[in-house]
């Protein structure tokens, strides 16, 4: 599976509302073409916007509870699960690569948990903050249809990206 840039399904497409449906164990093995297609295509976006740390699933039409992160390596979480979010909030500029030029003012919790299943199904428990917090907030809501503009703070919270 060689995924593009075009493969990305963008705002307004039904797909994107839709809540996806857990991996079952005996499907990693079958997802790992997948896996290692959306890490090389956070590095295709990296590339052509400057921005793009992970992708979820559901973002090329893969209705799976899967988010792949690349920074410095690809990471995987299979069936994440958020818990202990803080009252605490952090406001920014939310983007997203089913909106690349779009910029969304939204508030997301400054730290929360999570839960998944790793690439060899062993459960793993993050404590996140900050950034790593806002990110796997923002990638966790596309598994459940939501996308960040239904969490702009008004309706003058959006701007496009300056090039």
């Amino acid at each position: 599976m060689n995924l593009e840039l075009t493969d990305i399904l963008l705002l307004g497409h039904p797909k994107l509302y839709e809540k996806s449906v857990p991996v079952r164990q005996e499907e990693v093995a079958e997802l790992q073409p997948l896996i290692q297609s959306l890490a090389g295509l956070v590095l295709k976006f990296r590339e052509r916007y400057g921005a793009g740390r992970a992708i979820a699933a559901p973002q090329v039409g893969v209705m799976k509870r899967v988010i792949v992160m690349n920074m410095d390596q690809p990471v995987v979480l299979i069936n994440p699960v958020i818990f202990n979010e803080s009252a605490a909030m952090m406001e920014l500029w939310d983007d997203c690569m089913s909106f690349p030029n779009l910029l969304v003012k939204l508030k997301r919790h400054l730290r929360c948990s999570i839960q998944f299943r790793d690439a060899q199904w062993q459960e793993q428990t993050w404590e996140l903050e900050g950034d790593l917090s806002e990110l796997l907030q923002h990638e966790y809501d596309h598994l459940n249809g939501i996308l960040a503009t239904r969490r702009a703070i008004d309706s003058q919270s959006f701007q496009w990206r300056k090039s």
